[in-house]
């Protein structure tokens, strides 16, 4: 292979593709980075194949430019597999990879691997490739079971956290970097429950797009919000249905917003594509919920938003809510902050600490629905704070988020661990306690 080393992207759950089938299910902002990231890797020069699992009848190979594509490898059989239980079938699918690097002789450098279920992959990989291996946790067990609702027994149930932190456990020891998307992330991954050295962690925060999501004047946005048939002030939320999300209490905090700007309607565009059961259940019961407080006039639910609509989305917001109870990062803040919309973060996530409150963004807690709403309503009822949000909001997204810039954060964290490259590969011979039974090391 002539030219930069070729780089292996592991993001083996949801509908991976050139066009992201975002709103389907596990498919949102991690799909997102690794396709982002990989385009800006590949216009820098690097190689870069993104493997991922076939199935529905998914083809083989896309391309996504002349120096990346997407490779799918079938495991589980044909039908979608929630990327809760997808590890039983990561055995079969590592296979598949063997197969294929030395049937085609493909020589990597790298594997970044991406959640859990990827990282179990990229760790056996990088072990029989002797290659090093940097895994991306976008999300962190523990930090996820800390903070939902619900009975134990049930979360355990649904989301699989035994397994999952044990084999999180493993991961981290055993890989070579641990790539963080926030400092907040960074110290999760330091405490008790995973005690990872410091110095095993680099922070990359993820990134956005600045050719779509850049700011519009007051007299575009007013004649897209009369375009989409809005009136008044506009709260907007959107993302997947998934009750980490918090759009409940969001829905909770409304009536405190209506009390000081009774013209106000919340925008919920967090329809599906394909909407499961349990999301349409869940739809249901935000519904309910909207009705028994009385607010129905003021709330619209908007079907999925397409990735081509979604940059005047946020331009015809007044104000962009991210009230997860629980967000690894929140992209979809700094997509609004880059359009010039002044937003309000959660305080339960990652990119609160990266901003300055008051200038660049206000940051809230959901669970305090009164305190949450109120922010709200302090940006809407104020034309200078909602002008210097706008304004400063934008500058910092595009000073610190571009994805050009968070690729050459990557490759500068890639050079660096070329020193260890020998001694990671020493370690990498020893078993470190990975937790996989003989089909993990019969598979190739």
């Amino acid at each position: 292979m002539a030219g930069k080393p070729r780089i292996m992207m592991i993001s083996t759950h949801g509908y991976v593709g050139a066009t992201p089938q975002l709103g389907k299910p596990d498919t949102g902002g991690q799909v997102v980075y690794v396709l982002e990231l990989s385009r800006c890797l590949g216009r820098l020069g690097y190689h870069v194949d993104i493997l991922t699992r076939q199935f529905e009848g998914q083809p083989a190979e896309e391309r996504l430019s002349n120096r990346v594509r997407v490779l799918r490898f079938s495991c589980g059989g044909d039908k979608f597999i929630p990327k809760e239980i997808l590890c039983e079938h990561m055995p079969e699918w590592v296979g598949h990879v063997m197969r294929f690097v030395r049937d085609g002789d493909v020589d990597y450098s790298y594997i970044n691997s991406h959640y859990w279920d990827a990282g179990l992959a990229g760790q056996l990989l990088a072990t029989q490739l002797d290659i090093p291996h940097v895994h991306t946790p976008h999300s962190i067990g523990s930090w996820k079971r800390d903070n939902m609702d619900g009975q134990a027994a049930d979360l355990e149930r649904k989301y699989n956290f035994t397994q999952r932190i044990r084999e999180e456990n493993n991961i981290y020891e055993a890989c070579d970097t641990l790539l963080a998307t926030t400092p907040q992330q960074r110290d999760i991954l330091r405490a008790d429950e995973y005690g990872v050295p410091k110095e095993k962690i680099a922070v990359v925060p993820p990134g956005f797009d600045d050719s779509r999501f850049f700011p519009i004047s007051q007299a575009s946005r007013d004649a897209l919000k009369l375009e989409f048939g809005l009136k008044g002030r506009v709260v907007l939320a959107l993302g997947r249905m998934a009750h980490n999300k918090g759009y409940d209490l969001l829905i909770q905090a409304m009536p405190h917003v209506l009390k000081r700007v009774s013209d106000t309607t919340l925008l919920l565009a967090i329809g599906s594509t394909q909407p499961t059961a349990r999301e349409e259940e869940q739809i249901a019961e935000l519904k309910a919920l909207v009705d028994e407080l009385g607010i129905s006039e003021h709330v619209k639910f908007a079907d999925h938003i397409s990735d081509a609509e979604l940059p005047d989305y946020y331009r015809v917001a007044d104000v962009f809510a991210l009230s997860s109870r629980y967000e690894p990062f929140g992209m979809t803040a700094v997509e609004a902050m880059a359009c010039g919309t002044p937003t309000i973060v959660t305080t339960e996530g990652g990119l609160w600490e990266e901003i300055v409150w008051g200038l660049e963004a206000v940051y809230a807690n959901p669970f305090d629905t009164e305190a949450y709403g109120h922010a709200m309503a302090a940006v809407l009822t104020h034309d200078r704070v909602s002008k210097q949000l706008s304004k400063y909001g934008s500058q910092k997204a595009r000073a610190r988020f571009t994805w050009m810039g968070i690729a050459q954060q990557f490759i500068i964290m890639l050079q660096g661990m070329g020193a260890a490259t020998n001694e990671s590969s020493a370690k990498r011979d020893v078993e470190v306690g990975l937790k996989w039974n003989e089909a993990w090391l019969s598979v190739t």
